[in-house]
């Protein structure tokens, strides 16, 4: 299975989450929401949930091993950081009208 496609759908400046990403996947299936965030130093990714009656959180869709996982936060994070630097490259009046910036 390979990544065909990442899209950076929103960017946030303040609080832990910084985006919301959608993953494509030998250009047939796309996975909507999985979240970008910054937490203790480090970034890393947490899939679509839905919540529970109980209040808890179950993922929808995950990677099943750690290999993929891991190569799945690589290359968002990686995407993530290829659209800050596009932002902070982007004359400043098209940062203003920028529909992924929040």
């Amino acid at each position: 299975m390979q990544i065909t496609d990442i899209k950076i759908r929103k960017v946030f400046d303040d609080g832990p989450m910084k985006a919301i990403v959608s993953v494509t996947f030998d250009g047939q299936l796309a996975v909507h929401d999985i979240k970008v965030i910054h937490a203790k130093d480090k970034f890393f990714i947490v899939m679509p949930s839905r919540k529970n009656p109980d209040d808890t959180y179950r993922d929808i869709v995950h990677p099943i091993n750690t290999s993929f996982r891991a190569t799945l936060e690589s290359a968002v994070i990686s995407a993530y950081e290829a659209a800050l630097h596009e932002l902070d490259e982007a004359p400043e009046y098209e940062k203003q009208d920028d529909p992924l910036v929040y």
